[in-house]
């Protein structure tokens, strides 16, 4: 199906002047997101996605609105607003959460720049479960969230638990000024702090009865085929080596120090799981399902760290 014609070659007054209510927004957003076929993957799976997120987004608008208010008239400056966004969406690439610097996660909003990679685990169900599935009668005392960026998994995390205390860790310094922002923003300060650390060497002789972490995972081919979108998120977040695995590996062989007896790690591999798999065809992992999509995402206890040690120590030099 051919796309349709594009409507930015005109000016900003000439749509400001057009696009009077908030639902001529949506319209043409998706419109446009879709004649310049945009990649979608920040968050929003679809243009009318991304042109909701957009517009509501531009506008401060909860996502739960009342449908009638869509037909509500818009100010010039925020016709403009909207304008402005879209065109920097399609001409810029940048991921929508970067332009509006917020990205939502397990139910709560972030602030989000270049300097973190864009919100988008599958674990945030296991988030809003509480972990149940390891935890079921307490939870989890102390948490790690382990190459954290924004801070999203451990604050949240922290927010779904309020008995549980968190450190968030991560080596850049940079990605850390985002977690510390979104600390405050959510007022966790007394349970959750920030640490830099290249993986566990900041928090040495600290014990923990959950490690969660999303690392860099990607690998070389996957990293080169990427579309533009992703090129703005920061190398350091993304990439792991030929398969993926340089991050991984360490964890694997690392966190049993780290984590206490009964305690459960959580690891994110995403397409690189094919590749542990073949590294570890031994390891019982645990690849876990989720009811909005997503994977390659394993679980492993605390006693498989220990039988599998050896492998680990070996397989990860």
């Amino acid at each position: 199906m051919p796309s349709q014609p594009s409507t930015l070659n005109l000016t900003d007054d000439d749509l400001a002047a057009e696009l009077l209510s908030i639902r001529d927004c949506l319209r043409w957003a998706t419109s446009e997101f879709h004649a310049h076929r945009l990649h979608f993957g920040h968050g929003t799976d679809s243009a009318w996605d991304e042109a909701v997120a957009l517009v509501l987004g531009a506008l401060h608008l909860p996502w739960d609105i009342d449908p009638a208010v869509l037909d509500s008239r818009l100010l010039r400056v925020e016709r403009c607003r909207i304008v402005g966004l879209v065109r920097e969406r399609i001409e810029s690439r940048r991921p929508l959460p970067y332009l509006i610097g917020e990205a939502f996660f397990a139910g709560f909003p972030f602030e989000v720049d270049e300097r973190v990679l864009i919100p988008r685990s599958p674990t945030a169900e296991l988030i809003e479960q509480g972990f149940a599935a390891w935890f079921p009668d307490l939870p989890p005392a102390r948490v790690l969230d382990l190459c954290t960026g924004s801070g999203c998994i451990g604050i949240a995390t922290a927010l779904h638990l309020p008995t549980s205390e968190v450190d968030l860790v991560d080596i850049s310094v940079e990605a850390l000024e985002v977690a510390k922002a979104n600390i405050v923003r959510h007022d966790v300060g007394q349970r959750v702090r920030a640490v830099v650390s290249d993986l566990f060497e900041g928090v040495a002789g600290q014990r923990y009865d959950l490690i969660v972490s999303n690392p860099p995972y990607v690998d070389s081919r996957d990293l080169a085929a990427m579309p533009a979108e992703y090129r703005h998120e920061p190398d350091l977040a993304l990439g792991a080596g030929r398969d993926g695995l340089d991050i991984v590996r360490r964890i694997l062989r690392e966190a049993r120090t780290y984590l206490n007896d009964g305690g459960m790690l959580i690891v994110e591999v995403g397409n690189s799981q094919h590749h542990l798999e073949r590294a570890f065809p031994e390891v019982p992992f645990l690849w876990l399902e989720f009811e909005r999509g997503g994977e390659g995402v394993f679980a492993l206890p605390a006693e498989a760290l220990d039988e599998y040690a050896e492998t680990f120590a070996a397989l990860s030099q």
